[in-house]
């Protein structure tokens, strides 16, 4: 049994290597000769330390100023982040500043975030709406790849954020995002319902409406995913592109307590997931109790098998992380397993504790 748990995952990664080097999809194309105008939507909450590299980044943005347009929320921060959006904002007609200060639309009581995205979305006036968060940095193609990377049938539309690295556990946090978006890259490219990636991802006008919005999902703490549903669900397809120029970059969590309870919010989302994307998530977790299981019968085996693990993982997340242009090394994808060891059981413990998600600062049961 302990053979056939660890055989799963490793043939997973198999798959996942096949599918990577011979059957990769990039949606990027030349651009429509007409530019369309497009929104770009920015919630935020108290969000004074990283919201001038956002503001910083958007003026380095490569598009016409009469076709885009700036949507930011102050989500009811308690710091300067409404000062420093009135002040990025002033006098210019293409940027709006809405000041939240209603928890409620529609029929559907909604997450801070998915509120103010909701209030956002009905004064859009761009054909395509482009969304990320107030603590990432988007490159200065953003606009334009997203616009190239769209097709016909697609609704929902996906890049890539990296973590920041400034140290060993936040190294491993970066690796521990593009193990998680390059499963789903592939995942979607084969026609599976993944989610959405709510720090950067784009919707075309036509799928947010005919899905209902922000407004028409149920509560969640994970809204990137209910409304990535929302979209499937009236025949739009989710995609994703990996590329430079829509690789964008956050900060990662400083401490394992926050930490924590950002993969307790998540992990809210992972069990609403399809089965089948559980049985898959869930042989990265017996792995491990398999393959010490392994080490314990007989020790080069299990130590073989392990290894092998790693290998392929590490060429799977290097041949997607270079697609981006960016350099993932083998060194740190040794100890990668160990982080991960330890931070799967202290997630799992502390999603079991009887705590509530604190999320913005607010906190949600």
């Amino acid at each position: 049994m302990a053979s056939f748990a660890a055989a799963i995952l490793l043939i997973q990664y198999v798959i996942l290597i096949i599918r990577v080097k011979f059957f990769w999809i990039d949606f990027s194309k030349p651009l429509p000769e007409t530019l369309p105008k497009v929104s770009i939507l920015v919630s935020s909450r108290n969000e004074e330390l990283d919201l001038p590299n956002l503001l910083k980044s958007f003026e380095s943005i490569d598009y016409p100023s009469d076709k885009i347009e700036f949507l930011l929320a102050d989500d009811a921060s308690e710091d300067r982040t409404l000062s420093i959006l009135k002040s990025w904002s002033y006098g210019q007609e293409n940027k709006k500043v809405f000041e939240i200060k209603t928890y409620k639309s529609g029929n559907n009581l909604l997450n801070g975030k998915a509120n103010a995205l909701a209030i956002m979305a009905r004064e859009a006036t761009g054909a395509y709406f482009f969304f990320t968060d107030a603590d990432c940095v988007v490159t200065k193609d953003w606009v334009k790849e997203g616009i190239r990377s769209f097709s016909e049938f697609t609704g929902l539309l996906n890049g890539v954020t990296e973590i920041k690295e400034s140290g060993i556990f936040s190294y491993f946090q970066k690796l521990d995002w593009w193990n998680i978006l390059a499963i789903t890259k592939v995942v979607s490219d084969l026609g599976g319902h993944t989610t959405g990636l709510g720090n950067n991802m784009v919707i075309s006008k036509e799928a947010y409406f005919l899905s209902g919005g922000y407004e028409n999902t149920s509560f969640s703490l994970t809204e990137d995913l209910e409304i990535s549903r929302s979209i499937k669900n009236v025949g739009f397809k989710i995609q994703q592109q990996v590329s430079s120029e829509m690789l964008l970059k956050t900060k990662a969590e400083k401490g394992w307590m926050a930490f924590l309870k950002q993969r307790k919010r998540w992990l809210k989302g992972v069990f609403t997931l399809p089965w089948f994307w559980k049985l898959a998530l869930s042989f990265h977790l017996l792995f491990f109790p398999a393959v010490f299981y392994l080490i314990w019968l007989n020790w080069f085996l299990g130590i073989s098998t392990w290894l092998l693990k790693i290998v392929l993982q590490s060429f799977f997340l290097k041949s997607i992380s270079v697609k981006s242009k960016i350099q993932l090394y083998w060194i740190w994808f040794l100890f990668y397993d160990f982080y991960y060891v330890l931070a799967t059981f202290l997630t799992i413990l502390y999603y079991f504790w009887p705590s509530k998600i604190t999320w913005k600062s607010r906190q949600y049961s």
